[in-house]
């Protein structure tokens, strides 16, 4: 079970006084490093930091955030989740994850993607209307300044490069993922730039993404690239007990639910939503045991190399301590001791509409419209 990795994400989300009152930002950026110690002490493998530009998210600066984590860490990586490369520099983007590299003694990682939100666009003077070749024309520029050659580039959305070199170097290359929440495009995308996929699923039945695995290993295939590795993120919250745990997310949850359905049409959250998200859909909220049943199954129907545990729910700053001691020390254990248990080979096979290999069409009918 060594091939798996466990890690940690956080999108820096605002945390509550014992009053239920959002604490100010800088308490929760320095809480959000002695989360990442404690991730380093119970030896979970990676720690991700969400780049956001809104009241709720406290980091707009991922980087800055993981290089005071990784002057109080030795072994855990440390990286993105995500950099919204769209309305960022390639060449910046790249320096400053080469600096992360250096001060970390190489455990850094860039997780690139788009973000789910659209702040960040008007903010640095972007077009709304070049969404779609601002990533693109980003992302390849980017796959160019990973492999630390000289770099001959031109496109529509920055100054071109001839022959140039960017620095710092780094000593044994920076690990780079494309985070994708649901487009088959963008896995496609990902797999021609040789990035790993880093599946977003933050709500129903995770077998749903097994398609968009299947199609990121036959494009790299058909396109004759090497294979790079899956992960995938989900939120969740670890308890003593279930009833705890649930009481402990359940208010944070449903307004969340409502803010974001505000800001993006989605119709209110119905009765049941909450409860029918743990039992049967991606929110991992539980015991050690629930919990760890609930990743089992997923990593048996999902073909990945790495879990990440989004666990900055709307709460107090202590619950989610608790929450990533449990994982790590409970958790983790507990998963790959299920995942022992099974014969070699053995994984819960779906299909999507009847199909176990389905084509980009069939693929699009699976996921949601994400990033």
């Amino acid at each position: 079970m060594s091939e798996i990795e466990f890690g940690l994400d956080t999108f820096g989300g605002v945390t509550n006084d014992a009053e239920g009152k959002p604490l100010p930002h800088p308490r929760v950026i320095r809480d959000l490093v002695d989360d990442a110690v404690v991730a380093d002490q119970v030896g979970l493998d990676f720690f991700g930091v969400g780049e956001h530009h809104r009241p709720d998210f406290a980091v707009s600066s991922p980087e800055m955030v993981l290089a005071a984590i990784a002057s109080r860490t030795q072994r855990i990586r440390l990286g993105s989740a995500v950099t919204v490369l769209s309305s960022d520099d390639p060449v910046r983007v790249f320096e400053r994850f080469a600096t992360l590299d250096a001060v970390s003694a190489g455990r850094a990682e860039i997780v690139a993607g788009r973000g789910s939100f659209i702040e960040s666009f008007p903010l640095f003077g972007y077009d709304l209307r070049d969404y779609e070749v601002l990533f693109e024309e980003k992302l390849a520029l980017l796959a160019a300044l990973l492999k630390e050659q000289p770099v001959t580039w031109e496109g529509t959305t920055r100054a071109p490069l001839t022959d140039q070199r960017v620095f710092p170097t780094t000593a044994g290359g920076l690990k780079a993922w494309v985070g994708v929440g649901g487009s088959p495009e963008s896995v496609v995308r990902t797999a021609r730039h040789g990035f790993g996929l880093f599946l977003a699923i933050i709500g129903g039945p995770p077998a749903r993404f097994a398609p968009y695995i299947d199609l990121f290993e036959r494009a790299q295939d058909e396109l004759g690239v090497a294979r790079r590795p899956v992960a995938v993120h989900s939120p969740g919250l670890v308890a003593d007990t279930d009833e705890q745990a649930r009481a402990i997310v359940h208010d944070g949850w449903l307004a969340m639910r409502e803010r974001m359905g505000r800001e993006r049409g989605w119709p209110p959250p119905s009765p049941g939503d909450f409860e029918r998200e743990i039992e049967t859909g991606s929110l991992y909220v539980g015991s050690p045991e629930t919990v760890a049943k609930k990743i089992a199954a997923t990593l048996g129907v999902l073909k990945v190399e790495r879990f990440d545990f989004k666990y900055d729910q709307p709460v107090q700053h202590a619950d989610q301590l608790r929450s990533i001691t449990l994982y790590g020390e409970k958790v983790v254990p507990m998963v790959k001791d299920l995942l022992a248990r099974r014969a070699p080979g053995d994984r819960v096979v779906t299909t999507t509409r009847g199909r176990a290999s389905p084509d980009l069409s069939v693929a699009c009918e699976t996921g949601i419209a994400f990033v």
